[in-house]
């Protein structure tokens, strides 16, 4: 249950989306959104790694992971890293590109909504999901939140800003929803097509007060 809109359209969709939209997609393409190969796709990916403040991360959670290109990355700084996704097919396709981190990378197919997993984590990831969410489901997810994660625990968000007619929300939406979340916020950046924030359940200190760099 993740991705970047193909087309842009006026106005957002005042209903949620079926899980037949997500299915249909991953039947007619192996990677319907071009994570593999849009320039898009490669400079969000990095920023999002940017922008985490610590250099490893015990436990992490990533839902709506897709095909897992986002997620070979994050195995790299994470003890244990669990995705989920929406669509067996792309999950399917996870599992195959993340199989040489099988020890420590677990890849579910769920719903975020209704299976978010339990116990907490030190970095959740949600990139390019939130928009598919009601305005209800997503205060339901932004009031769990704080509950998922331990106490120096940091969540990274990332989406689109562009109006997608289907979507129930914008990018901006959800950002601004977070923002007013019980959650603190460290970190932000935006241009004309991404918005990027960075959240804890507490304030940390930046990462050079953490390393002793500043007096």
């Amino acid at each position: 249950m993740t991705g970047r809109p193909a087309p842009s359209t006026p106005s957002p969709a005042s209903q949620p989306l079926s899980d037949d939209y997500f299915h249909d997609m991953y039947a007619v393409a192996d990677d319907p959104w071009g994570f593999t190969e849009r320039w898009y796709e490669r400079r969000k990916y990095a920023l999002t790694l940017a922008s985490l403040s610590s250099e490893r991360y015990r436990r992490a959670f990533e839902p709506g992971c897709s095909i897992g290109v986002l997620s070979a990355e994050l195995a790299l700084c994470a003890d244990h890293l669990v995705c989920m996704d929406l669509s067996p097919r792309a999950t399917e396709f996870a599992r195959r590109r993340l199989a040489r981190h099988s020890d420590h990378v677990e890849v579910l197919t769920g719903n975020v909504v209704v299976d978010w997993p339990d116990g907490e984590f030190d970095l959740i990831v949600l990139s390019e999901i939130l928009y598919y969410l009601t305005p209800t489901q997503l205060d339901d997810l932004v009031r769990r939140l704080p509950r998922s994660l331990s106490p120096d625990g940091e969540v990274v968000a990332v989406h689109w800003r562009h109006t997608v007619s289907e979507y129930p929300q914008s990018g901006d939406d959800v950002h601004d929803r977070l923002l007013d979340s019980d959650l603190v916020h460290s970190a932000g950046y935006r241009d004309a097509d991404l918005r990027l924030d960075l959240f804890g359940r507490e304030s940390r200190g930046s990462v050079a007060q953490r390393e002793d760099l500043v007096g």
